[in-house]
C-alpha cells in the first residue's frame, strides 16, 4: 500500500498471488483511499464485463454505504443526480469507471490516472483485435504518466503465458521474509519447509531453513508481525513486485494444515494439483511434455539449390498486419501436407496509404521457379484482418480477387 501512496516514486505495482491473501481487498481500499484523500479518474478492469457488474454490486457498493465519508462523496444510485450507476461512480474531482477486459471500447473510454486490474491472468490475449487488453488499459494512463498508479493483481496461470508473472519478472521482485522465532534467520515461507508426517496434515509445521526449528500455525501471527518486504532485483524504482503465497494467509483464513490436505488431495490428479500451484503456492504451471531443443531442429532442415524444391505442388502465401508494416510467408506444399519455407518478407510503410499495399500486391504477383524449371504462382493469399486495418485488408482483397485473396481474422478463444 505504501507504493500506491502519492508520496512514493513507484508507477506500477504488480501482485502475483495465491488465493486467500486479500490481494483484491487490497485494491478496494485503495480504491476507497483515492476517493476520500487523492481524487481523480479511476478505472477498474475485471476479466469480463459481467464480473465488473458483479464486483461493483457485490463489493465496491458496499464498502461505500459501510464508510461514511465515502458515503457522502458518493451520492446514493436512487439519487436523480447522483451520477452513481452500475460502472460508474462520481465523486468530487473525480470519477470511478468499471469496465471488462474482454471490451475494447470500454477500455478507450477515458484516461485514467488510477488503474486497477484485477485478476490479469484471466484477460484474453487480444480484445477485438486491437490488440492486448492491458497494453490498452495503460495506455489510458499516459496523460497522467508523471503521477500515475496502476495496481496489477493476479494468482498465474501456465508458465511462459502468464501475464502476472511477466509483469512480476520485470519488476524488482519483492518476496516477504519472517525471521525464525529461534535463531532469528530472515526466509519466506515456502513449500518446502512445510513438513509434515507420514502425510498425517495435523503433524503441520513451518521449519526454519536455517537451525530447524518448528513453528506452528499459532506461531504464524508472531512471524508476519516481524518480517519484511526483501527485493530479489536491483531495478527501476517505478516498478514494485510483490509475490505473496496463500502460506502467508492469516490465521482463521487458510492454514498450513489446510494446504497440505489440499495437496495430498491434489497431488495424484495434474488438474487438480496445477490448480493448487496457482492458487496455494501462488505460482505457475509447466505443462509436461516431449519438447524440441532448436539446435537439433535447426540441424535437420533441408538445402536445396533451387527457389522451390521439386516436391512442391502448390504455394500459399499467409500475411500478418501490424500497425507499421505487413509481414509475410511464401510456403510451398506437397505430398501428405509437408511444407517449404520458400521466403518470408517485412514491408514497412503506411497502411492507411495506397501505396504499400501496391507493392504488397506486386509481390504477391511473383512467379517462382521450381527445381525442374517448372513456374510456379501463388494459389492462395490469406490476410489478417483484425488489427487497426481492416478496411484496408477488404479493400485490397476484392481488388486482388476474393477467391485468390481472402482476408481471416483469428480467434483468441482458439
Amino acid at each position: 500500500m505504501d507504493c500506491l501512496s502519492p508520496s512514493s516514486p513507484v508507477e506500477q505495482v504488480v501482485f502475483m498471488k495465491g488465493a486467500q491473501v486479500g490481494g483484491t481487498e487490497c485494491g478496494n481500499n485503495w480504491l476507497g483511499y483515492v476517493i476520500d484523500h487523492t481524487p481523480g479518474p479511476m478505472m477498474y478492469v475485471l476479466p469480463t464485463l459481467d464480473m465488473a457488474k458483479r464486483t461493483s454490486k457485490q463489493r465496491i457498493a458496499p464498502m461505500i454505504d459501510e464508510m461514511p465519508d465515502l458515503q457522502e462523496k458518493v451520492k446514493d444510485p436512487r439519487s436523480r443526480d447522483s451520477g452513481n450507476t452500475l460502472l460508474t461512480k462520481e465523486f468530487p474531482n473525480g470519477v470511478l469507471i468499471f469496465t471488462g477486459a474482454n471490451s475494447a471500447a470500454g477500455l478507450r473510454s477515458m484516461p485514467a490516472r488510477f488503474l486497477f486490474m484485477d485478476e490479469v491472468d484471466a484477460y484474453d490475449d487480444d480484445v477485438d483485435g486491437e490488440g492486448s487488453p492491458i497494453n490498452l488499459a495503460i495506455k489510458r494512463t499516459a496523460t497522467f504518466s508523471r503521477n500515475r498508479k496502476i495496481l496489477m493483481v493476479s494468482t498465474p496461470n501456465i508458465a511462459e503465458t502468464s501475464k502476472i508473472e511477466a509483469a512480476y519478472e520485470s519488476s524488482d521482485k519483492r518476496r516477504y521474509l519472517v525471521p525464525c522465532n529461534s535463531c532469528g534467520h530472515f526466509q519466506p515461507i515456502v513449500w518446502a519447509q512445510i513438513i509434515f508426517d507420514n502425510n498425517d496434515p495435523t503433524t503441520t509445521r513451518f521449519e526454519c531453513i536455517k537451525c530447524e526449528h518448528k513453528h506452528y500455525e499459532k506461531d504464524k501471527p508472531k512471524l508476519l508481525s516481524k518480517g519484511q518486504w526483501q527485493a530479489e532485483e536491483e531495478k527501476s524504482n517505478k516498478v514494485a513486485g510483490f509475490h505473496l503465497s496463500s502460506l502467508y494467509s492469516p490465521n482463521g483464513w487458510y492454514s498450513w494444515q489446510n494446504a497440505v490436505e489440499d495437496f495430498l488431495a491434489a497431488k495424484s490428479n495434474p488438474i487438480q494439483f496445477k490448480d493448487w500451484t496457482n492458487t496455494v503456492l501462488g505460482e505457475t504451471w509447466t505443462e509436461k511434455g516431449e519438447t524440441v531443443e532448436h539446435a537439433l531442429l535447426y540441424q535437420r532442415r533441408e538445402h536445396y539449390s533451387a527457389e522451390v524444391p521439386w516436391w512442391v505442388e502448390i504455394i500459399t502465401v499467409g500475411c500478418d498486419v501490424q500497425d507499421d508494416r505487413i509481414e509475410f510467408e511464401v510456403t510451398g506444399w506437397g505430398a501428405g501436407e509437408e511444407s517449404w519455407s520458400i521466403d518470408y518478407i517485412r514491408l514497412y510503410g503506411d497502411l492507411s496509404r495506397q501505396g504499400i499495399w501496391d507493392a504488397l500486391a506486386d509481390m504477391l504477383r511473383k512467379t517462382y521457379t521450381r527445381q525442374d524449371g517448372t513456374r510456379m504462382n501463388v494459389a492462395q493469399v490469406c490476410i489478417d484482418s483484425g488489427g487497426h486495418y481492416t478496411d484496408e485488408v477488404y479493400a485490397f482483397c476484392r481488388k486482388q480477387g476474393a477467391d485468390w485473396a481472402i482476408p481471416i481474422k483469428g480467434s483468441s478463444q482458439a
